[in-house]
């Protein structure tokens, strides 16, 4: 997301007595301002904070939040301050237990970047964005806000740091999350006050919704087009007039726009959270896709049942594709239901998974080890041999958002300071030669290369007619992390902004050589109990010309091919497996669409044709952030 220059700070002189259980203290984030701070010296805290906070204690606060609107905890030293995000469940008060070390310390675990970056908690949840600076010398603690929306309130009744933890905890009794797995807390238009009305909803949304007037072939590619290329079956990519296009197996031009996530599953965590919730899922619904060391429950799957009966997984997938084609989806992107892929209606796309090694550092395998290349052929040859002969698979993705290509430094010193692995033994022999930053960049670059050259190597050994559609680069790639995709057929990259930036597309596809498929980008509003997103903006309306502009904008350059939107449905408003809780579904927990939203898919939809070719201007209309 964009970051704003302007900085407003209100400085709040606290007196000793202010702070006390006994007398909350609120806070308003204004709503005129960019970025909104109050900042607090903790000398005026009661009881004093001390000037350093240990590693292993806890930063202890009590706290009620208007708004599932995200802020920043800031912890002001005299070299700057460190920074956590906190995104809070709405109207309760909550105790937050945060770890010393979570705001002093780089988090060092995760495969991605969400995993590094994530951390569910009870009531809240954490984004771990730094910077991050040792608690020393503390000198002022502020609570920060950029572009409020409505006015939001922040109550603080308590700040302390203690040695051992209280724990977090929801403070106030009763449940937050009713039986349709709506925030109990907030009311909005639409929300649904029974099954009565909630089944008089979905059944004006009425039969299946005709199919869009796009020209889409079977496939999904442009059958009208007198454009046409060499059909061989599969996907691919051709560069024609200067202009990339997917190639559908039929030899029509094809532009992917997808969106991620479509499945029918949505967990929530449900350990040690029971409360939280009126009601639960029924027992043979709450274990679909439950992970390994969590119980959860998808209240998205319950409202499903509730809406098709006891056969609901079929009638959701026929209700899905008719959806998409009537607003003009033409891909099953990433992490998405299976059955999708085998309904063979609409082209797919494959996250492969299971590379892994006993270690990983950031998200690199140990790439120098027999196990690893074991695991690689194994993996490439169960998940790509039997899918091999499939025209409605567009491709595979190698992997997602790795974040060790950006994080050199951090992730040669997470191998040095391990257990003995043959990366670690590799990296040792390379800096026998001169051990500088320089040369430990240099030898994170060239395991990323290993990592990309024996995964597309085997992919390609058990599949050789599908697209390589890369490893899906989050943040800003490097220069050494884009050239080391050169194996790829299509660099994939996820950009949470405004608007995809022009010279970030040209810089990687002079480095590459390859078409571009954005393979996540979203926007959210903070209401309903549900947090804003990546990239805010101020209402339901505001996410339509949000889509509109970013999508029409990013396929009028000619290196685009593909956008694919996180996600199909809004995050749990208790949070999912890391506790993001967003705003970002084409539907709600309820299954009924965002009219506003899918408006504006449909009229980009309409339009992405003549834009990628350059016959019409793309939207010009810039969605507004508060």
């Amino acid at each position: 997301m964009k970051r704003i220059p302007a900085v407003f700070l209100i400085l709040l002189p606290f007196l000793a007595t202010q702070l006390q259980a006994a007398d909350a203290r609120e806070f308003t984030f204004e709503r005129t301002q960019s970025l909104s701070e109050w900042k607090i010296p903790v000398a005026g805290i009661v009881p004093a904070l001390p000037a350093d906070w240990p590693d292993g204690s806890h930063l202890v606060l009590e706290m009620r939040a208007s708004s599932s609107q995200r802020f920043d905890l800031r912890v002001y030293t005299g070299q700057g301050y460190s920074r956590l995000l906190l995104h809070p469940y709405p109207g309760v008060w909550i105790r937050a237990a945060i770890p010393v070390a979570m705001i002093a310390q780089p988090p060092s675990t995760g495969f991605d970047m969400a995993a590094v970056g994530n951390r569910s908690r009870t009531g809240y949840f954490v984004g771990l964005w730094g910077p991050f600076r040792p608690m020393r010398g503390i000198q002022a603690i502020a609570f920060a806000m950029e572009h409020p929306v409505g006015a939001p309130k922040l109550e603080i009744r308590s700040i302390r740091i203690m040695s051992d933890s209280p724990g977090d905890a929801v403070l106030d009794s009763g449940p937050v999350v009713d039986e349709f797995g709506q925030c109990i807390r907030e009311t909005w238009p639409g929300k649904a006050k029974d099954l009565a009305s909630l089944r008089q909803d979905w059944e004006k949304e009425g039969r299946m919704p005709a199919a869009a007037d796009l020209g889409y072939c079977p496939h999904g590619g442009y059958g009208y087009s007198s454009i046409k290329s060499q059909a061989t079956g599969f996907f691919r990519c051709e560069k024609i007039e200067g202009r990339w296009w997917f190639i559908d197996p039929d030899g029509h031009l094809f532009l992917s726009v997808g969106s991620d996530v479509i499945t029918p599953w949505m967990e929530t965590r449900t350990d040690s959270r029971s409360l939280l919730f009126q009601a639960m899922p029924p027992a043979e619904l709450q274990s679909g896709r439950r992970r390994e060391r969590d119980a959860g429950a998808s209240f998205f799957t319950w409202n499903l049942f509730r809406r098709y009966g006891s056969d609901w997984l079929p009638k959701w997938v026929d209700r899905t594709i008719q959806r998409m084609e009537a607003w003009g989806l033409n891909t099953v992107a990433n992490w998405s239901h299976n059955a999708l892929w085998d309904s063979k209606k609409k082209a797919y796309t494959i996250p492969l998974g299971r590379w892994e090694t006993a270690v990983n550092y950031l998200g690199l395998p140990d790439v120098y080890s027999d196990e690893f290349l074991r695991n690689v052929d194994e993996s490439a040859r169960r998940q790509c041999a039997p899918r091999k002969d499939d025209p409605w698979l567009l491709g595979y993705f190698l992997a997602n958002e790795p974040p060790f290509p950006q994080k050199e430094q951090q992730t040669a010193q997470l191998i040095l300071g391990g257990s003995d692995t043959a990366t670690q033994r590799e990296l040792k022999r390379w800096l026998a030669g001169g051990d500088t930053p320089e040369r430990r960049k240099e030898f994170i670059g060239r395991a990323l290369e290993r990592y990309i050259q024996v995964t597309s190597d085997a992919v390609r050994k058990y599949d050789p007619n599908h697209l390589n559609l890369g490893m899906r680069s989050g943040g800003r790639p490097t220069d050494a992390e884009i050239r080391a995709a050169r194996a790829f057929d299509v660099y994939s990259v996820n950009i949470y902004d405004y608007e995809v930036k022009a010279d970030r597309v040209r810089r990687i596809a002079d480095l590459t050589g390859k078409p571009i498929l954005i393979g996540e980008f979203h926007f959210g509003t903070p209401g309903r109990g549900l947090a804003a997103s990546l990239v805010q903006v101020r209402d339901q309306a505001e996410r339509g010309v949000a889509y509109r502009y970013y999508v029409e904008n990013a396929f009028a350059m000619p290196e685009v091919i593909g956008t694919h939107w996180f996600q199909w449905a809004d995050q749990p408003s208790t949070g999912r497996f890391d506790g993001e809780n967003y705003n970002i579904g084409l539907v709600d927990v309820t299954d009924r669409p965002y009219p506003e939203l899918i408006d504006a898919l449909k009229a980009t939809h309409r339009r992405l044709w003549r834009v990628h070719l350059g016959g019409e201007k793309p939207f010009g209309q810039r969605a507004a952030a508060n």
